[in-house]
């Protein structure tokens, strides 16, 4: 990644598709995961079909409400959608599943876009210059993120992680960069003109660092 930082005191990253790329395995393993799991009688290609346009919808949503579905909610309107009796299941067998989602997503990990990024970051943090994340999420969770960013060994990297579940809002949302700019401040007083915020989406990333007065860089890979 060529990144011209130099007026910049920090940056603040998105995370997907702009570090990292999902593993092809991964969706078509969880679907199956979720079909078994759940029991649900409809073929694959249904199943794939209905979590593939809840992803998108709630996407979608949170982007326009600036505040964030969590996954057991979109586990729920899933299984409402395959007809499967949502009072069924419990939060208890819900959370199970995601255990079980998890360690396949650690298994058929997303791919670095960059796989040299630590070379980058290196010589951000030589240069006295601050790193954070700033992601929404939908089907796998902060906490999930932060152990595959370990497993990269990135974590040191970053000052700091905001996740959309874990704060209840979502980009492009001011309160959220808020967030980002409040952590910032805790560092280093910087003003807005000086962070950089980068991203692959034009409404969550460049638009909505822009109107909050981050500086803002738009990637497509």
């Amino acid at each position: 990644m060529k990144l011209e930082y130099s007026n910049y005191q920090h940056l603040s990253f998105d995370l997907w598709l702009t570090l990292i790329k999902s593993n092809p395995q991964f969706k078509s393993k969880r679907n199956l995961l979720f079909k078994d799991f759940f029991e649900v009688d409809c073929t694959i290609e249904k199943v794939t079909e209905v979590v593939r346009y809840y992803d998108v919808l709630c996407n979608n949503i949170n982007e326009k409400t600036g505040l964030n579905i969590d996954t057991f909610e979109i586990y729920y309107l899933i299984l409402n959608a395959l007809n499967v009796k949502v009072n069924d299941f419990e939060i208890e067998k819900l959370s199970a599943f995601y255990k079980e989602t998890e360690l396949l997503f650690m298994k058929f990990k997303p791919d670095l876009i960059y796989p040299k990024i630590r070379l980058l970051f290196d010589e951000i943090v030589e240069q006295e210059k601050t790193i954070s994340i700033l992601s929404n999420t939908g089907f796998i969770k902060g906490e999930t993120l932060k152990k595959l960013l370990s497993y990269y060994e990135l974590n040191s990297y970053f000052s700091f992680q905001i996740y959309s579940d874990e704060t209840g809002l979502s980009k492009p949302n001011n309160e959220i960069f808020q967030l980002v700019y409040n952590q910032i401040e805790r560092l280093k007083i910087v003003e807005k003109k000086q962070v950089l915020h980068i991203g692959d989406n034009i409404i969550a990333d460049y638009s909505g660092a822009i109107k909050f007065g981050f500086e803002a860089l738009l990637i497509k890979i």
